[in-house]
């Protein structure tokens, strides 16, 4: 297997990581949150904000660097109308996430 492919598979096993926990994380802390009752929001949130740390940090990480390394290795410009689209959203998610986070961290206290 060559560099690109095993880079390619990474990239975007990453994005689907970031995809599969963004989703599931909203939906569970949503259902917590429909019943109530402060108890099982804290244990709830208690379970996403380390899925978050551990499965969504690391794709977030990952992501990025996977993806840098597919453009040097395809020797595509950084600048690229389509990259510089993909840089903006990746940004616009990020700001988008860390807030939920910090609530989500608030909600399991």
């Amino acid at each position: 297997m060559s560099l690109y492919v095993l880079l390619k598979i990474v990239h975007i096993l990453s994005g689907a990581v970031l995809f599969g926990t963004g989703a599931g994380i909203a939906f569970f802390m949503l259902r917590a949150h429909a019943t109530k009752d402060a108890k099982t929001v804290a244990e709830v949130g208690r379970i996403v904000v380390l899925a978050d740390f551990v499965f969504t940090a690391t794709a977030v990480v990952i992501q990025p660097i996977s993806g840098l390394a597919l453009i040097h290795l395809q020797g595509w410009s950084l600048t690229s109308s389509w990259l510089l689209a993909a840089y903006g959203l990746y940004v616009l998610i990020g700001v988008c996430w860390l807030p939920v986070v910090w609530i989500q961290y608030q909600m399991m206290k």
